[in-house]
């Protein structure tokens, strides 16, 4: 972590463009901002907040032609005198110029340093941080929206009104604890507090409902494609993937460890997990893929059993050919949704609506739902069924957060920090509700709601916490 002396520093970083590109975006930040750029520019300034063509020169040396913009303080990212130089993205071009930063006595950022310093600024909090962590990585849409919730201080409104309900609820118990008989305070002052407390702990509890869905639009749904040895496991997940993700071989056993491939689905993050063929081995080594993908199971959220058609079914129970999930594997982990499906559908004699499925180019529908006894039928050569199984699993996704509230502008509970920390702020209140007429109990009990919620968005901080999320950033940000 950066000390405090050294926060007065100006740190320069590139912050876009470490690769061969059109613009490279070098960013500098403290006291010294506009004199290197005074001495960059050969003595002027450009305007605040105007992009400037300058030439860039150093001893003598004409480094580049770039765009210069500058933020001085407190107008800032980072609260400090700022400035951004917008270069040509050629390697050479950049390595000159940071070379002559280091030159000139910057010193060069450490990862998350500007964030770090707009946080110490009080230009953003904690949750913002972190929202702005998350739409850097984000991946899908889902995750972008969420995270620009975040990181544009809706969380932070959220809860601070959480915490002023809080603190107006602590005054006035206090008021009556500390003055009741001197200044006549009432004790319905008092009691009036409680409907408060109860009505702010129902919201909490609606908002920590949203953790699971909000966990897992952060995260990935995890679905693991599970069954015996040479089902099409393999070439299923290539298909889903759009591309050769698993090795594909007629000989069982082909694949011994874990095959993870990231997909989004209905704008949700997916992480869809190739597993070994379940089956009683000798060989210790695909005996040490089984289990893994035993383990692989019981963390999914969605369990997708492959099955061959006209092979025993996949139902559970199924026969000797089958894919008896539990049989194989055990019990699926609590709450996860499991989804049958049959490959080699083409293989199969052609019914009556097969027949004018394939005529008419028509899927075959599946039972309500897609997670009934009756498997969807694929063909993993063919295609047949595809479009039904993609809709299937994206109606499971979507089911699993179904919380989200995409498109209504609700921030949801993403980080377990969060949810460990709201979790206790209701347990605090509903202590608070069972000591009755306890005043000084549950004067105690508010405080220390009124701290959880602090520590959410960082009015009550620790130093481990704050290094570890900064920790995260790249160097320029």
């Amino acid at each position: 972590m950066v000390g405090t002396a050294a926060a007065r520093d100006t740190i320069f970083a590139l912050s876009s463009g470490s690769t061969r590109c059109a613009v490279a975006v070098v960013r500098i930040s403290g006291p010294a901002s506009d004199a290197t750029l005074r001495q960059l520019m050969r003595g002027t300034l450009p305007p605040p907040r105007t992009a400037t063509l300058a030439s860039l020169v150093y001893g003598g040396t004409l480094l580049d032609r770039a765009l210069v913009m500058r933020f001085p303080g407190p107008q800032s990212f980072t609260g400090e005198d700022c400035a951004e130089l917008h270069l040509h993205g050629s390697i050479a071009v950049v390595r000159a110029v940071l070379d002559t930063l280091r030159a000139m006595q910057l010193r060069p950022a450490e990862p998350g340093e500007f964030t770090r310093r707009a946080f110490d600024a009080g230009k953003l909090d904690l949750t913002q941080v972190e929202g702005l962590a998350d739409l850097m990585a984000a991946e899908t849409e889902s995750q972008r929206k969420q995270s620009l919730l975040h990181s544009s201080g809706a969380v932070r409104r959220q809860h601070e009104a959480w915490r002023q309900t809080l603190l107006t609820c602590l005054a006035r118990l206090e008021a009556v604890v500390d003055f009741g008989e001197e200044e006549g305070i009432d004790l319905a002052v008092a009691a009036g507090v409680l409907p408060l407390v109860r009505t702010l702990r129902g919201e909490l509890e609606g908002h920590l409902a949203s953790a699971v869905s909000g966990e897992l639009i952060r995260s990935g749904v995890r679905i693991a494609i599970v069954g015996r040895p040479n089902s099409g496991k393999s070439s299923l997940v290539n298909l889903l993937a759009g591309h050769e993700a698993a090795i594909v071989s007629p000989i069982p056993g082909t694949t011994r460890d874990l095959v993870e491939v990231p997909l989004e689905l209905g704008g949700v993050k997916v992480i869809l997990t190739d597993t070994a063929g379940l089956r009683q081995t000798d060989c210790a080594v695909e005996a040490e893929g089984v289990r893994r993908a035993r383990n692989a199971l019981q963390q999914a959220h969605v369990v997708l059993s492959l099955g061959v058609a006209g092979a025993g079914g996949v139902a559970l129970g199924g026969g000797e050919q089958g894919n008896d999930v539990q049989a194989l594997a055990g019990p699926l982990p609590e709450g996860a949704l499991h989804i049958r499906v049959e490959n080699k559908a083409d293989l199969l004699p052609q019914s009556p609506a097969l027949e004018e499925a394939a005529c008419t180019g028509r899927e075959v529908p599946p039972a309500a739902g897609g997670a009934s006894q009756e498997p969807l039928l694929i063909s993993c050569k063919s295609g047949q069924g595809m479009d039904q199984l993609l809709a299937t699993l994206q109606q499971a996704v979507c089911s699993l957060v179904s919380g989200s509230g995409n498109g209504t502008g609700t921030a949801l509970v993403t980080r377990a920090r969060h949810r460990h920390h709201l979790a206790a702020v209701v347990a605090a209140l509903q202590r608070y509700e069972a000591v009755g007429p306890a005043l000084e109990l549950g004067c105690e009990e508010l405080r220390i709601a009124a701290r959880e919620l602090g520590a959410v968005t960082g009015a009550i901080q620790t130093e481990q916490l704050l290094d570890k999320l900064f920790s995260e950033f790249c160097i320029g940000k």
